[in-house]
């Protein structure tokens, strides 16, 4: 029996590891889109998660502020006990034994007037939760286009080490091609050591071309937080149909859209309405305070007696005489107390006031005043950061349209420098197939192509990521696929 259940426990932890393993090679065979890397990096940014806690304490502080303009309530129950000479609370004569006591009591303020202290601060906490809002999605856009920039990165690399590889081949082809000559006494041996030494270059260019591509993604995988970067690959998007605008869209009319829609701009905006916020209420120390409290209480001793009955009558002779000289007397009954009960006096003992107070300030050593000009001078600051938010955001626009500007004409300067490399090229390589032309003729020319090649390659890239970050700063999404 107990074999059995071994048995059992070994088959059901293999299924679980199994599930485990194929879990996670599934994870790690997943081929990522920049959608996708995108989304996972803002789900798992620890800058992103902390400013993501940071506006719910933010929001917290706005419940609270809200909360503060209603009344409080607080009760208070006490039960004591007195030994000695005291005065009940309650019968107010003096006791000389225990005494046991309580009280029951409850209270309530609310402040009428505070020079809109409350209000103010309801909207200064609303307008700093708007603030750290889009300095969030400030932050998130920043993710988005490093994350983009790190993607055409890892595509760049890629295409060049196509291309480095693509030249391989064909050098390989020609290696095989001018064995066979020299073998048949059509080309020296030197040839073929040239040939050769341009064959060992370009393998070193391959061995580069991967090492970048390699740490492109290991940049990739860092800003995702992966733990390993060997099975990271990317989904390619289809840019062989690639071609650049005609015109772009104009730095003005890219600040207009951006001045709506950029986060960066929207904070400081409701900073600066935050600031002036605090300073009304910092004026508001300059005015009275009007505030209302009531309270309700009860209580009970054990000192509060009432009497019950008396004792018989007594005759009992007192020290005055009449004018005869005869004794006077008089009847007197002894009265029987008994504590009041608890119920009695809980109705009995009641007590309840409301009071009006008004607080002036007349000197408080000069707060009110230093707090108002230390007030006014954040309000100028926060002025200050909004104006400079608009200029930056003026500048980076104008600049990420010169980039795009530029990285089209390097692009079409570039593709057109290939195309008469390219014709350039396949009349030098009949040349050289014939023997008209040396071998360092045509890897001269054959590098101008591969380094052409390249720089079209890298104003494409540019070019497109300039593009989106002016799709960006038109409020588009950061993608690939449109």
């Amino acid at each position: 029996m107990g074999n059995c259940k071994f048995k059992w426990k070994s088959i059901s932890l293999g299924i679980v590891l199994f599930f485990g393993i194929s879990t996670s090679n599934k994870a790690q065979n997943k081929v990522w889109t920049l959608e996708d890397c995108i989304e996972y990096a803002l789900e798992n940014n620890l800058q992103v998660q902390q400013n993501e806690l940071s506006q719910k304490l933010a929001g917290f502080d706005l419940q609270q502020a809200k909360y503060n303009v209603l009344p409080d309530v607080n009760g208070f129950i006490s039960h004591a006990y007195n030994f000695g000479q005291t005065i009940d609370p309650f019968t107010n004569q003096f006791a000389n034994t225990q005494v046991r006591s309580n009280s029951f009591s409850a209270s309530s303020t609310f402040t009428i007037f505070n020079g809109f202290r409350n209000i103010n601060t309801i909207k200064r906490n609303q307008a700093q939760l708007k603030s750290s809002q889009f300095d969030l999605e400030k932050m998130k856009n920043d993710i988005s286009l490093n994350i983009a920039n790190s993607f055409l990165g890892i595509l760049f690399n890629q295409e060049l080490l196509k291309n480095a590889e693509s030249q391989l081949k064909v050098t390989q082809l020609q290696i095989d091609r001018i064995e066979k000559q020299v073998k048949a006494g059509a080309l020296p041996e030197g040839a073929l050591k040239d040939i050769n030494a341009q064959f060992a270059s370009e393998e070193l260019n391959v061995v580069n071309a991967e090492n970048q591509l390699n740490i492109s993604k290991l940049n990739l995988a860092q800003l995702l937080r992966l733990e390993s970067f060997e099975d990271f690959e990317i989904v390619s998007p289809n840019l062989s149909s690639f071609e650049g605008v005609k015109e772009l869209v104009s730095p003005e009319a890219l600040y207009l859209s951006a001045l709506e829609t950029m986060p960066e701009v929207k904070s400081a905006e409701y900073s600066l309405y935050s600031a002036h916020k605090n300073t009304q209420i910092a004026r508001s120390g300059y005015l009275p305070t009007l505030s209302v409290s009531g309270s309700i209480g009860t209580g009970y001793s054990g000192a509060n007696r009432q009497v019950v009955s008396f004792r018989d009558p007594q005759v009992i002779q007192t020290a005055d005489f009449t004018r005869s000289g005869e004794d006077i007397f008089t009847t007197t009954a002894t009265p029987i107390f008994k504590d009041k009960p608890f119920s009695e006096q809980f109705s009995d003992n009641e007590n309840k006031s409301i009071r009006f107070s008004l607080t002036i300030p007349i000197f408080n050593r000069f707060s009110a005043r230093l707090g108002v000009k230390r007030a006014i001078i954040q309000e100028q600051v926060s002025d200050l950061n909004y104006e400079s938010a608009k200029l930056t955001l003026r500048q980076n626009i104008e600049s990420a349209h010169n980039d795009a500007a530029s990285a089209l004409k390097r692009y079409r300067a570039a593709e057109k420098s290939v195309a008469a490399l390219e014709t350039s090229f396949a009349y030098t390589q009949e040349r050289y197939n014939v023997g008209i032309i040396n071998s360092f003729d045509f890897n001269n020319e054959k590098n101008r192509l591969i380094n052409s090649q390249s720089e079209l390659l890298q104003a494409k890239y540019n070019y497109i990521f300039s593009t989106k970050v002016l799709d960006f700063y038109q409020g588009g999404s950061i993608s690939l696929s449109k």
